[in-house]
């Protein structure tokens, strides 16, 4: 056998000879045998979810809000943002508000703590998680959701007046803009 080269395991089985691998395999037992004879697990595979506080169940079966989340937040947001049309299916206050889970003292966690309903399985995919950039990641807090640009950065003052009477609501009909 050349240095360097794979051990496939017949390779393996040619090197050990007949009595290395009766030796390997009686290891194999032995260690086997000091589990207690069961297999030894790991755990659950996959991220394991706390249940919900609220409801029995939730808008949509398990395996497909999964699955989907993402696309059914972006199209309520896209409906709200530029349709002005507001339902509480899919929204993410109502995700949150289902799925907050409390700390040792009764607080509810932020997203900036792992055991965070959302960060369990964003952490276990490596999936940025950026709603709470902007929006509450627990029921009991209430955020100001808007873009504040100081005054001495705006060329244009009837700019920043349009965009203080839209955040103000005064702008926010179906529709379009008043």
């Amino acid at each position: 056998m050349r240095l360097g080269s794979v051990l496939t395991g017949a390779t393996m089985a040619r090197a050990l000879g007949k009595g290395g691998r009766l030796s390997l395999l009686m290891f194999g037992l032995a260690v086997l045998a000091m589990a207690g004879g069961q297999p030894v697990q790991a755990g659950p595979i996959g991220p394991q979810l706390p249940k919900a506080i609220k409801g029995e169940k939730c808008v949509t079966p398990t395996p497909d809000i999964r699955r989907n989340h993402m696309r059914y937040l972006d199209h309520h947001r896209d409906k709200t943002v530029h349709e002005g049309i507001r339902t509480k299916k899919f929204s993410l206050k109502g995700c949150i508000e289902c799925h907050a889970l409390k700390d040792e003292n009764g607080n509810f966690l932020t997203v900036k703590d792992p055991r965070h309903f959302c960060r369990v399985c964003h952490d276990y995919a490596a999936v940025k998680l950026d709603c709470f950039d902007c929006h509450a990641s627990r029921p009991d807090v209430k955020k100001k959701q808007a873009l504040i640009v100081p005054k001495d950065r705006v060329e244009d003052r009837s700019e920043m007046a349009a965009l203080q009477r839209y955040l103000a609501g005064k702008m926010h009909v179906k529709g379009g803009t008043q």
